[in-house]
């Protein structure tokens, strides 16, 4: 796993001088578009409160991620303080930021060991065809549709459209629900035969789509920033490829509410839930009322 695009951005170097602090420097590999991928940054957060917190025996359960300010590429510093250690069950809080700034990310998770409890799962992953026959983000847009912006992340990582619509066809939007496939081009599988627990926290924040899906065909450009993530790990996936089910419950007053499900393809088994708060930005200005709604209810 180390020697994957993936595992080599999660190296970090304490710092001898303050207790607690971990450096390393962000790839602008990562860029989504412009900083960092937000999931890869919390990734790499996650794995400084792993490092103080130190125990192995539990594994992250949570994390939720606060985005004050942008984090660009380049050397970073993160401060982690480890909240309480308990015997089963652990919380550690982290802030991630430029080497030469004030603000950046915080996140706070929760490490826990396995435990007694009711075990069931009340949802279901989508029956979508396999990757092989979705096609990829990565094929060329037909000629006169909107011009994409150049994503970076997404030359480390395939998606492969499995439920949903293009920005660029023509349909009648009746739901926010969309589905894809996702891969690391270097898949960072551990020794055990699973992928790394923090791909999963990654791969979480892919979410825009699912507005996307259900605002219809592309009229605008406009980017969604986060204001926070939230990730719960549950379990294993042991497959290179992940299916994702990504919706979008309620947008308004500038902000929307998203959420996402990782499954494991072959066990058929949610992975991991997340969910997340963005905002609206319009590089081109605010637009037209009637293109804030829905192309079905314009």
């Amino acid at each position: 796993m180390e020697d994957t695009a993936f595992g080599r951005q999660l190296a970090l170097d304490p710092d001898p001088a303050v207790a607690g602090r971990y450096v390393t420097e962000l790839s602008d590999a990562w860029n989504c578009p412009f900083v960092p991928h937000g999931g890869l940054a919390t990734a790499v957060a996650t794995r400084a409160m792993e490092l103080e917190l130190g125990v192995p025996g539990q594994p992250l359960r949570s994390v939720t991620n606060v985005f004050a300010a942008q984090v660009p590429a380049g050397p970073v510093v993160i401060d982690v303080t480890v909240l309480r250690r308990g015997r089963s069950m652990s919380q550690v809080a982290a802030t991630m930021r430029a080497a030469d700034a004030h603000v950046g990310h915080t996140s706070v998770a929760v490490f826990g060991a396995t435990r007694p409890g009711f075990e069931f799962t009340d949802v279901f992953m989508p029956s979508v065809p396999p990757p092989d026959e979705c096609p990829s983000f990565r094929d060329e847009a037909p000629p006169g549709a909107q011009e994409r912006p150049d994503f970076n992340f997404w030359e480390q990582v395939e998606g492969r459209a499995a439920a949903g619509h293009a920005p660029w066809e023509e349909y009648v939007p009746t739901t926010s629900e969309r589905g894809a496939w996702y891969r690391f081009d270097e898949p960072p599988m551990l020794d055990d035969g699973a992928l790394h627990p923090l791909a999963l926290v990654t791969l979480c924040d892919t979410m825009p789509g699912a507005v996307g899906e259900r605002l219809g065909p592309a009229q605008i450009s406009w980017f969604p920033p986060s204001a926070d993530l939230t990730v719960h790990v549950f379990g294993r996936a042991e497959c290179e490829w992940v299916l994702a089910r990504n919706r979008a419950r309620i947008a308004g007053d500038g902000y929307a509410s998203v959420e996402i499900e990782l499954w494991d393809p072959g066990r058929a088994e949610l992975v991991a839930y997340g969910t997340q708060l963005m905002f609206f930005n319009f590089p081109d200005g605010a637009p037209a009322p009637e293109h804030l709604l829905p192309s079905d209810v314009r």
